[in-house]
């Protein structure tokens, strides 16, 4: 029975780009999915169907051949998804550019009490600061001030990492009790 299967192979159909009976094939097979994939990773219809349509727009410019028709779809796949997350990135960039020139400036605008009242925090802080221990003392300004993480000021002070942890978590405690409440500025 498998005997006259044997040798015949079936010939899976090329895919020629540049021709419009063959686009059109791969358009109608791959739109509803193509758009599928784009929508979930950039959120927004028009946006999608851009992204889409420019993926077919290169695959007919560079006059692509394909084996078979799911040759063609894994290859959009591909550029779609890679389009989509491109713009997806660059809208978190804009966004996050938007939001840091609307909010950052308002934030540095403050008024002269409120810088008073920061050199006041920072003043206590300080003094705050000199009255603690010199081995907790020492983890939290490399900490705050040297911006070290928990590793490297272990290998600096030849202690543990969970060392580390814990004498800064004294020294927080401390100094919480000698300042209060209060608004802490280490700068």
């Amino acid at each position: 029975m498998f005997s006259e299967y044997k040798g015949v192979k079936e010939k899976a159909e090329s895919i020629n780009c540049a021709d419009s009976k063959d686009f059109k094939k791969l358009y109608d097979a791959t739109m509803e999915l193509l758009f599928k994939v784009a929508y979930r990773i950039v959120n927004d219809e028009e946006a999608a169907e851009d992204l889409v349509h420019d993926s077919y727009i290169k695959v007919n410019e560079k006059q692509l051949v394909f084996p078979s028709l799911d040759d063609a779809k894994f290859w959009l796949i591909r550029v779609v998804k890679n389009a989509s997350l491109n713009y997806a990135q660059r809208k978190a960039r804009e966004a996050r550019a938007y939001h840091k020139i609307l909010y950052e400036g308002r934030q540095e605008m403050d008024s002269s009490e409120t810088d008073v009242l920061r050199a006041e925090a920072m003043e206590r802080t300080r003094a705050a600061l000199d009255q603690l221990p010199p081995k907790l003392k020492e983890v939290l300004v490399l900490r705050e001030y040297g911006d070290m993480n928990y590793r490297e000021i272990g290998r600096v002070l030849g202690i543990t990492e969970g060392n580390v942890k814990v004498r800064i978590f004294r020294a927080r405690e401390q100094l919480l009790k000698l300042i209060g409440d209060e608004d802490v500025y280490l700068s």
